[in-house]
């Protein structure tokens, strides 16, 4: 009903003050989120997996153990062409930590996350990419500036659709179909009553690009 409808969007819109935030790192020992007005600051732990902003992650170096596992939390990740990445904890004596054993096997699958597992090996960009763990590999020089544009394009995005889009996509990698569906039709009903969704149909109509606000 539309009370429901409303308590539903209320919740999205505290949960996302801000626009989409891009992530950030040197050779991953450190996280950051960028708050939409040029200052980055420090990101620790998980709490961005099921956070409403949609984060660009970038990898300049290697990405080691608990390194490696917060970048696969983030929603997109950009890898230069000299990161390596590693599950090394069994090389360390250690099971895989730091919410690998749930992240892992849901981006590359079961058998795969297995052998990065158990063999600890290094692997390069290039085999993350085929992999399926970075979503793209760049020239080192300008993974900076292609992490930017990456990161301008989903800020110029509809903030609560981001927020409710990647919210179902991480819930329901281990819900049925039935809820699935049931969270999509929910969530786009509280799209409909957005301001958000009432630009873009004006901006198509004029032909021009929509100026989202989300609310």
């Amino acid at each position: 009903d539309r009370d429901t409808v409303q308590d539903v969007r209320d919740e999205f819109e505290r949960a996302h003050q801000a626009r989409p935030q891009m992530g950030v790192g040197g050779n991953v020992a450190a996280l950051g989120a960028h708050d939409g007005g040029g200052q980055v600051v420090p990101v620790f732990g998980l709490a961005h997996v099921a956070g409403a902003n949609v984060e660009v992650l970038r990898v300049h170096g290697g990405a080691a153990g608990a390194g490696m596992n917060m970048a696969l939390a983030c929603d997109l990740i950009l890898a230069s062409d000299q990161a390596r990445f590693s599950e090394i904890f069994a090389q360390r004596g250690l099971s895989v930590d730091f919410g690998g054993t749930w992240v892992l096997p849901r981006l590359i699958g079961l058998h795969k996350a297995k052998e990065l597992a158990f063999f600890a090996d290094v692997i390069s960009a290039e085999q993350a990419a085929e992999f399926g763990i970075v979503n793209k590999v760049v020239p080192h020089e300008q993974l900076d500036a292609e992490t930017q544009d990456w990161a301008n394009r989903l800020a110029a995005g509809p903030p609560l659709a981001l927020a409710m889009t990647k919210r179902m996509l991480t819930l329901n990698a281990s819900n049925d179909f039935k809820s699935a569906l049931e969270a999509e039709g929910m969530a786009q009903t509280v799209n409909f009553y957005t301001s958000d969704t009432k630009e873009a149909v004006a901006a198509f109509l004029d032909k021009r690009e929509p100026k989202f606000e989300g609310r």
